[in-house]
């Protein structure tokens, strides 16, 4: 067994970092185990459009590390780290502390991908944090309260439409969820409900090109059928975004469109980590086109074999995996049984992540899951096999329990909190 004190440094608590760290203590790793994240809150971002809806709460899709991390091994740390210096295997945090590394767990995520379109990072809603999701329904609400009392009717228009920018996963879950949700929020404020539009925009011609047939069909139809169908607005650039109205450019035309609205929420592209970005010590070389650092199939850096990534932060060489939670998780593991390999003094073994299934939320209490490309279960089946796969991957035993037997419990009474 090695006996070192160095420690093993985990930065970044999204799936990767918090599941390697969870998955080491469990199986009593020698070493002692740091996870920093700059928050103090785990998030569970599949999730995220339930806790918009109110369909489930910030305790189960934005629980506290103090809980999860509770009677395990791991020193949690909550701080931003502003540098690290692979050759002297150190991480520097803004609050002046450094924790000196035996090994390192890179599991940044990345941040929010705008293509350079003008005005999009100041304008369009992100929705990525709990932050963004409670900012974002503020602002919903905001301007369905002005759409109730206004006597402009283009103000209003401008008000009740709502555009999503991106038709992958994550647009379709959230134009999906809106389509049902505002209905429910301005129809309690006496508005009429048929004034409320969902614009999905993308410049693809065709959504989820990549997918199964069926699939595919499954989710045009369920767009269509919401309490507001959602508008698909397909092969359109984003030019720009202000704040009332987004411009594209149609792929078969020269001129520059607009659509009025005080919403745009962007679910489109991501972009490399400022800290990823930061790694110098990195050879080009050992970077992809987009500068996102190589990592081998053992999920090791190229040049500092004593550094672990995965997630959307890196990229496996010669092996594209989409940027999901799913994939994170398993790599997680696959990190944690390869320094648990180390720490005997064992090899390290590839780590074999794959697509297990399409999970996507087509609304309230409405999803499609596509298990392993074979078995296609839709409707109310369909969601509660979406949301009990995600609780069951949430991070504890006990938080597993208590965040699964509150949700069946308002899935058995209907309850859905619109509010927080």
């Amino acid at each position: 067994m090695n006996n070192s004190t160095t420690p093993t440094v985990i930065v970044g608590g999204g799936f990767v970092g918090l599941f390697t760290a969870l998955y080491l203590s469990h199986h009593n790793y020698p070493d002692p185990i740091i996870l920093i994240d700059s928050t103090e809150r785990f998030v569970f971002k599949p999730l995220l459009y339930e806790y918009l809806s109110g369909e489930m709460y910030d305790k189960q899709v934005l629980p506290q590390y103090k809980e999860l991390l509770k009677g395990t091994e791991v020193a949690f740390v909550q701080g931003e780290v502003t540098g690290i210096d692979l050759e002297q295997r150190q991480v520097e945090l803004a609050s002046g502390l450094s924790y000196n590394y035996r090994y390192l767990v890179l599991g940044v995520g990345s941040s929010q991908g705008y293509f350079g379109t003008k005005g999009a990072k100041e304008n369009a809603f992100s929705f990525r944090t709990g932050a963004d999701t409670v900012k974002l329904e503020r602002h919903i609400r905001q301007c369905l309260q002005q759409a109730s009392q206004t006597e402009s009717q283009a103000e209003r228009s401008k008000l009740l439409t709502f555009a999503v920018v991106g038709a992958g996963h994550s647009g379709i879950e959230m134009a999906a969820t809106l389509a049902d949700l505002l209905p429910h929020w301005y129809g309690s404020l006496g508005g009429n409900v048929e004034d409320l539009r969902i614009v999905l925009m993308d410049f693809v011609t065709e959504i989820l090109a990549k997918d199964d047939t069926h699939l595919r069909e499954t989710v045009q139809s369920a767009l269509k059928n919401r309490t507001i169908p959602v508008e698909l607005l397909l092969g359109a650039k984003v030019a720009a975004v202000d704040s009332d109205s987004v411009q594209y450019q149609l792929v078969d035309r020269d001129e520059t469109e607009t659509l009025s609205t005080k919403t745009a929420i962007w679910t489109a592209g991501i972009a490399n980590n400022p800290l990823i970005e930061s790694l110098t010590q990195i050879k080009d070389e050992s970077k992809n086109e987009h500068g996102s650092p190589l990592v081998t199939s053992t999920l090791q850096l190229v040049d500092f074999p004593e550094v672990f990534a995965a997630g959307d932060c890196a990229t496996v060489k010669d092996h594209s995996l989409p940027p999901v939670a799913q994939i994170a998780y398993q790599q997680g593991k696959g990190i944690a049984d390869n320094l648990i390999a180390l720490s005997k003094n064992k090899g390290t073994h590839s780590v074999d992540a794959n697509m297990r299934g399409t999970l996507i939320k087509l609304g309230l209490n409405d999803a499609v899951a596509n298990l392993f490309d074979k078995i296609l279960v839709q409707g109310r089946p369909g969601n509660l096999i979406r949301n009990q796969t995600y609780l069951n991957m949430l991070p504890t035993p006990m938080h597993n329990f208590k965040a699964s037997s509150e949700w069946l419990t308002d899935e058995i009474f209907n309850r859905y909190h619109s509010s927080r």
